[in-house]
């Protein structure tokens, strides 16, 4: 198998590059800083862009592209730390109307994690509730529940009870929903599934939809791992110190050379798991982006020294975003206990 990019990948990743430098510049997220509500005609133009419709089928309205795409998009939204539900829509995108056209903002909640956090509660039209009955809690676990099994809430965002939570990340605020007035989306819609372009009649793939709503987080710790190298390669080549710039002495020099290995290792797994699609692969491309993403921007913070700690520095919004998406989708320890896991399964199946 050839897991190198090809040319059509390589001009999309660059296309996308080059439009969010372009419409999503540093003057654009200090803006963001300051004000965090979301920008709704930033948000039409990507939808116009195809961003969000990037995996729908062409006779839907969409580009037509797989998940290893999709990946390579949310890379460089995470290198500009591109606010907003970016996942919820790119993944919800043939499921809520307008929300290809980035029209609509959808909001998508893990009912699993506790607390159940909301992100951009005030800028959502909708919001999506994955969850399960409390009643299948203890009956053998995710790995033994149906499609069927699962319960997904659709609410209009006025009808979502939520209280204020403190975010990490000032691009991100969030919300804890306490109650949803909801449909139960499985048994009232027939969806399109964007991977087949085929219909769901018995409702949302809810176990799909979590392990791409991980890896897709994932991409975007990716995007910020590899930025942080950037900003920390570019500061040591310009910043002197005894006459000479900080690139020059050995301790710097290890320190990105390390940060380099942690986000190529991570860019190896993500990739990998675009291509296959598994559980397994997923949550250990999750684990090594989040390490690579927050391990980087600390590193980034120390080349910086002592501006990296200031509020006018960029590397303090990657360092928030990273911690922010390490707890999003898997965090580290179940990933950890998901591949253990999995290797405990595979040994007694060889044994």
């Amino acid at each position: 198998m050839h897991f190198q990019l090809t040319d059509d990948q390589r001009a999309l990743r660059n296309g996308i590059r080059e439009m969010l430098a372009g419409w999503f510049g540093r003057d654009r997220l200090r803006a963001a800083v300051d004000d965090p509500v979301l920008d709704r005609a930033l948000w039409r133009e990507l939808g116009a862009a195809g961003l969000f419709a990037l995996r729908l089928p062409e006779a839907a309205g969409g580009v037509g592209l797989g998940l290893p795409e999709a990946v390579l998009t949310l890379e460089e939204t995470g290198r500009v730390l591109l606010p907003g539900p970016v996942v919820a829509c790119q993944l919800l995108a043939g499921v809520v109307a307008g929300v290809a056209d980035g029209d609509r903002i959808v909001g998508l909640c893990d009912g699993a994690a506790e607390p159940v956090l909301w992100e951009h509660p005030e800028d959502c039209d909708e919001l999506i509730l994955l969850d399960s009955p409390d009643s299948l809690e203890g009956s053998g676990g995710a790995q033994g529940r149906t499609r069927e099994a699962y319960r997904v809430c659709r609410s209009p965002a006025g009808q979502v009870a939520r209280t204020p939570w403190t975010s990490v990340d000032p691009l991100t605020p969030l919300a804890a929903v306490i109650t949803t007035t909801a449909v139960t989306a499985s048994a009232t819609a027939t969806v399109t599934d964007p991977s087949r372009g085929a219909p769901l009649v018995a409702g949302l793939d809810v176990p799909r939809l979590r392990r791409e709503a991980a890896l897709l987080t994932a991409a975007q710790q990716l995007g910020s791992a590899a930025r942080t190298v950037e900003m920390a390669v570019a500061h040591a080549r310009e910043r002197t110190q005894f006459g000479a710039p900080i690139g020059s002495f050995q301790a710097v020099k290890h320190l990105c050379a390390q940060m380099l290995v942690r986000t190529e290792i991570a860019r190896s797994a993500v990739y990998a798991a675009a291509v296959t699609g598994d559980s397994l692969d997923i949550a250990g491309a999750k684990l090594l982006a989040d390490e690579a993403a927050v391990r980087n921007a600390r590193d980034c913070l120390q080349v910086h020294g002592g501006m990296g700690f200031t509020w006018e520095a960029d590397v303090h919004l990657h360092l928030k975003r990273a911690w922010l998406r390490a707890e999003r989708w898997g965090a580290a320890r179940e990933a950890e206990e998901r591949l253990a896991a999995g290797l405990i399964a595979g040994e007694a199946g060889t044994g």
